[in-house]
């Protein structure tokens, strides 16, 4: 087991390193639990600027969530996901 959620995303540390070119656009995606309690702590994951976008399930049990947004460093970008393994149910893609 890891030391701590940061080491878990050093490899996607190093590839965002590897693109250069910071800060700059950056998309996450999730699959969330379709709960509002849950979606709500997604959505406040990010800030006030950036373009979320909602699609529910066939089954309307789940809600993707894409969210794009300026992100200034990797780092930023690894602190975002750290911060979303607190929700319970989150699926990062």
């Amino acid at each position: 087991m890891s030391d701590s959620p940061k080491s878990e995303f050093e490899s996607l540390r190093i590839k965002l390193e590897e693109q250069g070119n910071w800060p700059q656009l950056y998309l996450f995606k999730f699959i969330v639990p379709n709960d509002n309690q849950k979606l709500a702590q997604v959505e406040a994951l990010f800030g006030p600027e950036a373009q979320v976008t909602l699609n529910q399930s066939r089954t309307g049990k789940f809600i993707s969530v894409s969210a794009k947004e300026m992100m200034i460093s990797p780092n930023e970008v690894i602190e975002r996901y750290v911060r979303s393994t607190e929700i319970e149910g989150l699926i990062s893609l």
